[in-house]
């Protein structure tokens, strides 16, 4: 039987959140319910807001998010009622190339719940990136539902649905930074926090935060960056050559999503290095590199789409680094609010006043 609860939703481009109650349908074949514990405030659900992912207007906003699973659809047998898990907006298939292949992280056919929750006048929502967890309930495919270790804060837990795991598998799957590394993470918000602690976690020596905020720099070094770069007062470049002998470091994550810092990014890595793109551009912009700088400096250049993570594979061993004091996953929560919260933390982000808003129902 369908269930009533109350949910924020975006009514239009540019126009303030608001809670509605949202109907949430019994779950199909394949199909979850997960009563929502708790969901991060990311930008992504402000690009939504902004009418900058689509005009599938209205959005039930929220996507970062940890709960417990209600109930199931028939078919269902990796999760169960009662189950804790953290939420995944790429369920993989199982059958496409990438799948068959053995590379299930590069997932070409992911998918969500075929169902539509509503308003109860009957109108469709769109969910965030194809969860919508700014709700007390929402319904999404069970491939979706990772089960982690129950002991571990839903607060905590639901930043790896986004923009956490992004950072950490920058570093780690994309990046594959390795003991003794010399990293530059350019742009410090959370993402990039992220970056940091999963160079960190991966033995990384040398890990050089950049940023244009003191404040932010001075998180970072919280969560691991060994030095620290103010690239409104110095030259990036040039900073990060310095501090590695003059060579650049071996791998460079620019989590900015900009022309002009993938650039400084470009350069600031060493011979033969690797760049990582995690940051997340616009469709205008537009990059331009002497291609023979592209081809004599060697090395890779990579981007990094939710971190290349496998969630069935990455959030289990996360959680479980975190719960052993190793990966300090609650130092990204600045707040948590209520969901009529919500709007005020947009503007909290939009001024860099927090790491991660992360609403707790």
């Amino acid at each position: 039987m369908a269930q009533e609860v109350r949910g924020v939703i975006a009514p239009g481009k540019d126009e303030p959140v608001r809670v509605e109650t949202i109907v949430v349908p019994d779950p199909g074949p394949g199909e979850a319910v997960v009563r929502v514990q708790a969901c991060g405030v990311c930008h992504t659900d402000l690009h939504y807001k902004q009418g900058g992912i689509s005009d599938d207007f209205p959005f039930l906003l929220g996507h970062e998010a940890a709960g417990v699973v209600e109930s199931v659809g028939a078919g269902v047998t990796d999760v169960a009622p009662g189950d804790f898990v953290v939420l995944n907006w790429r369920a993989v298939c199982g059958n496409c190339r990438a799948c068959l292949r053995g590379r299930p992280w590069y997932c070409f056919d992911t998918h969500n719940a075929k169902q539509k929750m509503t308003l109860t006048d009957g109108t469709e929502l769109s969910p965030a990136l194809g969860i919508g967890a700014f709700a007390e309930k929402t319904l999404v495919a069970a491939g979706q539902c990772t089960k982690v270790d129950p002991a571990v804060s839903p607060a905590v837990a639901g930043l790896l649905g986004c923009g956490v795991m992004a950072g950490l598998g920058a570093a780690i799957n994309t990046g594959d930074v390795g003991r003794g590394d010399s990293v530059a993470v350019i742009g410090c918000g959370g993402v990039g926090d992220a970056a940091i602690a999963g160079a960190t976690l991966a033995g990384a020596a040398k890990i050089i935060a950049v940023d244009i905020d003191d404040r932010k720099l001075a998180k970072a070094r919280t969560l691991g960056a060994t030095h620290t770069v103010n690239s409104k007062e110095t030259d990036p470049v040039e900073a990060v050559r310095e501090l590695t002998g003059g060579f650049g470091a071996d791998v460079v994550i620019e989590a900015v999503g900009r022309p002009d810092t993938y650039q400084q990014a470009f350069y600031a890595r060493d011979l033969a290095g690797t760049v990582v793109l995690v940051g997340v551009p616009t469709p205008e912009m537009k990059l331009e590199l002497p291609l023979l700088d592209v081809f004599g400096r060697g090395g890779a250049l990579k981007s990094s789409w939710y971190g290349d993570c496998l969630p069935s594979r990455d959030f289990p061993v996360l959680i479980d680094l975190h719960l052993q004091g190793r990966l300090p996953l609650d130092a990204f929560v600045t707040e948590t609010v209520r969901l009529d919260e919500v709007e005020k933390a947009f503007e909290r982000m939009h001024h860099g006043d927090v790491l991660r808003s992360v609403v707790v129902l």
